[in-house]
């Protein structure tokens, strides 16, 4: 009896072109693309760099989802991902999870948010901002600011004076500020990097290949 394959791989111009069955369990898809990678297509993807475009179909996957497929190629070394492409029109992040809000966040305040947060104000020491995208604050951040609080380390936090008591992207703490080699604090970003929080001014955005909010429509 034969096996039904829910990944077919083909051969184009400029690499290899996954295409995934959008109609079955993303454990199969992932089950069978760990068996094609190291046991069944091995002489197939072997040898120099080979770029790869993923075709999801009518499917829509998360973040970490699209890290596992991504993970799983990349372990072959030779395997670059060029594209993860769906059918499903996405959804614009700049409006569909941003908050605009314009405030003062006095000592003892609290905002929490699910998606990005750009902040139109100030945060005064011992006032918190949480958010589980980006913090962006076109003011001066003096207080606490928790970025990617469910776990999502490609947060940032920034600020038109990044003077924060404390940040925390994901899971992990900023060292104390003393400790950074800033500049003046003005209009710097906070980033994960090996595991650590980094700093870096916020002209540099675009090297870590992110967009700020405000370029984003908003």
């Amino acid at each position: 009896m034969t096996v039904k394959q829910h990944i077919m791989i083909k051969g184009v111009k400029d690499g290899l072109l996954f295409l995934l069955d959008d109609q079955c369990d993303f454990d199969v898809i992932i089950e069978e693309l760990k068996h094609k990678i190291e046991k069944t297509h091995q002489q197939l993807l072997s040898g120099p760099l080979i770029h790869i475009t993923i075709k999801l179909g009518n499917r829509t996957i998360s973040e970490e989802q699209s890290k596992q497929l991504t993970e799983i190629i990349r372990s072959q070394g030779n395997l670059i991902i060029h594209a993860i492409d769906s059918n499903v029109p996405a959804v614009s992040k700049a409006h569909a999870e941003l908050k605009v809000l314009s405030a003062i966040v006095r000592a003892g305040q609290e905002i929490e948010y699910d998606g990005d947060l750009l902040l139109l104000g100030d945060v005064h020491p011992g006032g918190v901002l949480r958010s589980t995208g980006d913090i962006y604050v076109l003011g001066a951040l003096r207080g606490t600011a928790y970025a990617g609080i469910k776990g999502r380390t490609e947060s940032i936090i920034a600020a038109s004076v990044l003077r924060p008591t404390q940040m925390k992207i994901a899971d992990i703490l900023s060292k104390p500020l003393d400790e950074y080699e800033l500049c003046d604090g003005l209009m710097e970003y906070a980033y994960l990097e090996n595991e650590q929080i980094s700093i870096q001014k916020l002209t540099l955005l675009h090297r870590e290949n992110r967009m700020p909010v405000i370029m984003r429509g908003v």
